[in-house]
């Protein structure tokens, strides 16, 4: 038996991130997900993401009930950064390999992402993993019928602000203190 987990969403503009386990032995599959909330400012900044990330595999290699000397498969994704440190800290180098995830395992952890988007009353392209700039302009037109809406988007991006209005960009990017006012006001 082996376990692999894989990401999905983390380049799409809405909601978190599925992180999900699959075991083909049994076909079993768990998921949870990495809230938006990591992908917004100040988390985002701070990469608070790779910490929550972990703690996600931890719970989810848990919920799985990983067998004596069974082998980890996780996504080469940045997002597993420390997720992989800590495994191989926990399981054992040899037990964990960094590596591209395909097939079915792919499959149940993007089907789990574009259902909970589907939640949020998005409905994604259908193409949208050969169109992905197409994929990030529907998302982002989406949003902008509904400034409610921006509490879903990964806002922590740099880049995000030139796509939107002044007035909708003040909503997703609140202003945050310059290091010298801070550091005016602690004198």
């Amino acid at each position: 038996m082996t376990l692999q987990i894989d990401d999905a969403g983390v380049g799409d503009l809405l909601h978190g991130v599925v992180v999900g386990a699959y075991r083909s032995a049994t076909g079993g599959f768990t998921y949870e997900m990495v809230d938006v909330e990591f992908f917004q400012q100040p988390k985002f900044g701070r990469k608070a993401y790779l910490e929550e990330t972990s703690k996600v595999v931890m719970r989810i290699i848990d919920k799985m009930k990983l067998a004596e000397n069974e082998p980890i498969l996780i996504c080469s994704s940045y997002l597993f950064e420390k997720a992989v440190r800590d495994l191989r800290e926990k399981y054992g180098k040899e037990r964990v390999t960094v590596m591209k995830i395909t097939g079915d395992a792919q499959r149940f952890v993007e089907t789990a992402y574009l259902d909970e988007v589907r939640n949020l009353g998005y409905e994604p392209l259908s193409e949208r993993e050969n169109k992905r700039a197409r994929s990030f302009f529907h998302m982002l037109r989406w949003l902008k019928r509904d400034p409610r809406r921006l509490r879903h988007a990964k806002t922590g991006w740099p880049r995000l602000r030139r796509y939107m209005k002044p007035r909708m960009a003040q909503r997703a990017f609140p202003k945050q203190p310059s290091r010298r006012s801070v550091w005016s006001c602690q004198r």
